[in-house]
């Protein structure tokens, strides 16, 4: 089915999300991360049955057969190579006082992406990767990275690189601060804005598989394993956050800050309903 995108904006601001009400009712019920993961999974294996769980993680090339020969082609060379480099050489580039990142992350930071985001007790809140990357930074006397591309989106590559077929698992710890920000992740992802009147849901929860303009949607299962990825609308390497912010900026609604709260909470929320997901990034997509 090809949607464009003046029928999908008239037909979906006037649909309703059965599934999101739901979620977010029981939300207000009665807080449940666990059964909220087996109805989140379970409601993309029953809408898309053919596919095997862990064929999420491929996006809208699990999706379109066209796309999937592409992207198989394309894997043989694939754009985020140059990235992978880079961000390697960063990755162990010592700063000014003799450390390197090895030094800030458990096992070296090798094979740890699929532990975020985190809950940090002693911060009381959710630390992501990238905001990982850059406490390291700046604890080290270092100026921080851009949270949406370039060298950011390197280091994350790389060390998503070597956390690749790990699978997602993400820890909501016995603190009612981690279960308010995974809370405030799930409605954020629920809750229409902007203009266009959309939800992440409305994409990634409704239409996976359709198309708005050219773009195939992917399914919200599975979404950030690919992460950091290259986009070719981008021409390069993006992070989540580059992600979060392009999509506000789709529906016309104004973007929060990279790694605010939100988004933190946002990528806290849909990690965990990926859980048991294996890591696939660094990504390509159109």
């Amino acid at each position: 089915m090809r949607l464009t995108f003046r029928s999908a904006v008239t037909g979906l601001v006037l649909a309703t999300l059965t599934f999101a009400a739901v979620q977010i009712s029981d939300a207000a019920d009665s807080p449940n991360p666990p059964a909220d993961l087996k109805a989140f999974q379970k409601y993309f294996t029953d809408k898309f049955p053919k596919l095997k769980l862990k064929d999420f993680v491929n996006g809208p090339y699990s999706m379109d057969a066209g796309l999937y020969k592409q992207w198989k082609e394309k894997e043989e060379f694939p754009p985020y190579e140059f990235a992978l480099a880079a961000g390697k050489e960063l990755f162990n580039k010592p700063f000014k006082n003799g450390k390197t990142f090895a030094d800030c992350f458990p096992n070296k930071g090798i094979g740890i992406r699929q532990n975020y985001p985190t809950f940090d007790k002693k911060q009381g809140k959710v630390v992501t990767l990238e905001l990982a990357v850059n406490q390291c930074l700046e604890n080290n006397g270092e100026k921080p990275f851009s949270y949406t591309k370039d060298e950011m989106a390197s280091v994350t590559a790389y060390m998503a690189f070597t956390s690749r077929g790990k699978p997602f698992n993400i820890k909501i710890p016995n603190d009612p601060r981690a279960l308010a920000a995974y809370e405030n992740g799930k409605r954020y992802f629920y809750t229409r804005r902007g203009q266009l009147n959309f939800s992440c849901a409305t994409c990634h929860v409704q239409i996976p598989g359709d198309h708005i303009r050219a773009e195939v949607l992917a399914p919200a299962l599975g979404i950030l394993n690919a992460m950091p990825i290259y986009r070719s609308e981008w021409a390069g390497m993006g992070t989540t956050s580059r992600r979060f912010t392009s999509c506000n900026s789709q529906v016309r609604a104004v973007p929060l800050t990279p790694q605010d709260d939100e988004y933190r909470d946002l990528e806290y929320y849909l990690s965990y309903v990926s859980n048991g997901l294996p890591i696939s990034g660094p990504g390509a997509r159109p």
